[in-house]
């Protein structure tokens, strides 16, 4: 067979009639055996074309070709083309997904985000057979959410063309959670970091201390009680006629503390991140 006419014959594959020399299935599962009988009367050349796989057989009179397992196993539309001297037939056919699923695809969002954020965690299944292919069929899947706090949660879903998709909640404690992916006998498993969220709230104390004014927040923590993570920057601003000094300190421990200038009149104040805290007027102690 010329190369140009084998690929004008794959290239009009949408507009090919069955063929009268070839028994085509009319579906093959992926990776299993199946054979294709012929009624041609003079030696020939079977080609299979399809997404992915192209095979090759040659044909003796009335030959019924057979395939092994595992010989076609790329899931699509596939055309088969038997070429004799002076003749061509073709046809085509199917090749779907197994049944079974053999592995998935899962992704989990993020891999780390604060407490207490509605369906702020997504978790997608895609389920494949043995062969790579996506099995589009409806399958039950399911998903669970365990944190280190807290009523585990879970969501019994349906694939649809492959794919299953919800969205959880985030615990109200920070640690480390477990979401897994089920289908069938098959899981698959993701770990979230679940950190504290903004702080709730923030304030400031102030003492004189050798010339200086010692500013320091008390614990800071997020609207669930966790504390908020040693090094997240707190920042002190001093004011005082139109003068604005400011010192930014990470947190040790939980606590943030700075030494400022202790002027009399002084406004200071405290923010982290979109959280501003309360505001003192320093009077030099009085």
């Amino acid at each position: 067979m010329k190369r140009a006419l084998w690929l004008a014959m794959v290239t009009a594959a949408p507009m090919l009639a069955q063929s009268s020399n070839m028994q085509l299935p009319k579906n093959i599962t992926a990776g299993s055996g199946f054979s294709i009988p012929t009624t041609a009367t003079v030696k020939a050349t079977l080609y299979i074309v399809g997404p992915g796989q192209a095979l090759k057989r040659d044909v003796q009179p009335g030959e019924t070709i057979s395939f092994h397992s595992g010989d076609l196993y790329s899931a699509g539309h596939y055309v088969a083309i038997l070429e004799s001297e002076g003749a061509t037939d073709s046809g085509e056919f199917d090749v779907t997904p197994a049944e079974k699923p053999q592995a998935l695809g899962f992704l989990a969002k993020p891999s780390r985000l604060p407490v207490g954020l509605h369906n702020g965690i997504s978790g997608a299944i895609y389920v494949f057979d043995a062969y790579s292919n996506l099995i589009t069929r409806p399958m039950p899947a399911s998903l669970e959410l365990t944190a280190s706090s807290g009523a585990p949660q879970s969501r019994t879903l349906t694939t649809r063309n492959g794919l299953a998709w919800t969205a959880m909640d985030s615990a109200s404690k920070e640690g480390r959670a477990k979401l897994v992916a089920r289908v069938g006998e098959i899981s698959s498993t993701r770990v979230i970091e679940e950190v504290p969220g903004d702080p709730c709230s923030i304030s400031i104390s102030a003492r004189p201390e050798g010339g200086k004014l010692q500013v320091e927040t008390p614990p800071v923590r997020d609207c669930s009680g966790n504390p908020i993570p040693d090094g997240t920057i707190v920042t002190f601003t001093e004011t005082y006629n139109g003068t604005v000094s400011t010192a930014d300190v990470p947190l040790k421990q939980g606590v943030a503390s700075v030494a400022m200038p202790a002027i009399r009149g002084a406004n200071l104040s405290v923010s982290c991140g979109v959280v501003a805290g309360n505001e003192i007027k320093w009077d030099g102690g009085r």
